[in-house]
């Protein structure tokens, strides 16, 4: 959202995308994952998000076979070394505004790609650009984004990140 200070506290729904929806992270058979090495190496980075920040915990999420569904919880932050003040970047003449939640994100993804590029050997990997977010403004919203995480493998064959899928 621009103008919004994505340092403050609160909870994010965030979705991370991999280039071409190309399957990394495992498959889907009988609506359960099946996680490959890079699969289980992004569910434990993810749970270890809130070892590196400050102030910051996760709540639901589910990695996919192509991407990403999570909710990272910034809380007490008053911008501290860990929770720093989020910097202006210009972009196509709009000011932007990024905090804490993009450099969680973007650790993260680097971490990934580092562990599947020289650990695994896929040189190809790679992220699709930025990320989604949404801000959760209400208990209700959030209960339905948890649905949503959990119950995200069951729609797979519906999900338009699914390569096999045709609307």
């Amino acid at each position: 959202m621009p103008g919004f200070d994505y340092s403050q506290n609160g909870y994010y729904f965030i979705t991370i995308c991999i280039k071409n929806r190309i399957h990394w992270f495992g498959s889907i058979q009988k609506n359960n994952v099946n996680y490959s090495p890079l699969g289980l190496f992004a569910i434990n980075t993810f749970q270890n998000i809130p070892k590196f920040y400050l102030n910051v915990s996760t709540d639901k999420f589910v990695i996919m076979p192509n991407h990403i569904h999570g909710i990272i919880i910034i809380k007490n932050c008053v911008g501290t070394e860990h929770c720093s003040v989020p910097t202006n970047i210009i972009n196509k003449q709009k000011i932007h505004t990024y905090g804490l939640l993009s450099k969680i994100i973007k650790s993260y993804k680097n971490s990934i790609t580092t562990y599947a590029r020289n650990a695994l050997h896929f040189n190809s990997f790679q992220w699709q650009r930025s990320y989604y977010d949404h801000i959760v403004r209400s208990e209700e919203s959030l209960h339905q984004i948890q649905y949503y995480i959990q119950n995200n493998p069951l729609h797979w064959d519906t999900d338009e990140e699914n390569l096999q899928y045709v609307a």
